[in-house]
């Protein structure tokens, strides 16, 4: 079932996906060569606990994890896709890191996620990040009233496509609210015109994800979380709450 917000409980969200922005800058700006990814997630952990705010990622355990998520924020690094466990690998020169962080406050749940590299980038690199990029944008312009699902997710696929990049298959983006994970899903790829009816009230996490390599497989590593690419190459993910509203689309976790 699909909970439509009012303007007032979209302003409360809000206020949990400016929290999520702050998280994502400030770890974003500490993130250098020789620092590890438990320390990036401590950053994390300061900018809730400052404002307030939980965490939905720690502790969630979904059917297919085997334990439960132990950190706050998603770091992978990359051949990692999405879901990294923040350990103590330290960052090096040219990596490519995708963090991903929510933020519970005042009952309202925001998600995003930003990538980019460390130290020296490598062109390729940079040209994957602003596909993710770029992708996102197309699929946030698509998400306005009387468009469908697959709208979001047909504007996603034909950046990614036209790129020559991978689209991991069974990933993609969700509704959103008082819990992290609501109806309707939201495809990264899909023919255009088909799926539910976006109305206002929606509130919808856009979550592109893409692969250097071409494919669209991945692999799960032991730990039952992390999705890495079966061939290597590197990946990039992207991602914002938005809200469908009357006037557009409306980013809650911008900065």
């Amino acid at each position: 079932m699909v909970e439509l917000k009012t303007d007032r409980e979209i302003d409360e969200m809000r206020a949990a996906g400016r929290v999520v922005a702050q998280a994502l800058a400030a770890v974003r700006a500490a993130a250098r060569v020789g620092m590890s990814l438990l320390e990036l997630d401590g950053v994390a952990r300061g900018v809730l606990r400052e404002a307030g705010a939980s965490s939905p990622f720690l502790g969630y355990r979904p059917r297919f994890a085997p334990v439960p998520f132990p950190a706050v924020v998603c770091a992978s690094v990359n051949d990692a896709i999405v879901h990294g466990i923040p350990d103590a690998y330290r960052l090096r020169d040219g990596d490519l890191v995708s963090i991903d962080c929510g933020a519970k406050l005042d009952g309202w749940v925001g998600d995003a996620a930003v990538s980019f590299t460390v130290g020296r980038a490598l062109p390729a690199d940079l040209r994957l990040i602003g596909t993710a990029e770029a992708a996102l944008a197309a699929g946030i312009a698509a998400a306005v009233p009387g468009n469908r699902i697959g709208d979001i997710a047909h504007a996603i696929g034909t950046v990614c496509r036209a790129a020559g990049y991978g689209v991991p298959d069974d990933f993609g983006g969700h509704g959103i609210g008082r819990a992290m994970h609501e109806d309707p899903g939201v495809p990264n790829e899909g023919p255009p015109g088909r799926g539910m009816t976006l109305r206002p009230g929606m509130v919808l996490a856009i979550e592109p994800m893409l692969t250097a390599g071409g494919t669209d497989d991945y692999r799960c590593d032991d730990d039952g979380w992390t999705l890495r690419t079966v061939d290597g190459s590197r990946a990039a993910h992207a991602e914002h709450t938005v809200a469908i509203t009357a006037d557009g689309p409306r980013i809650l976790t911008a900065v």
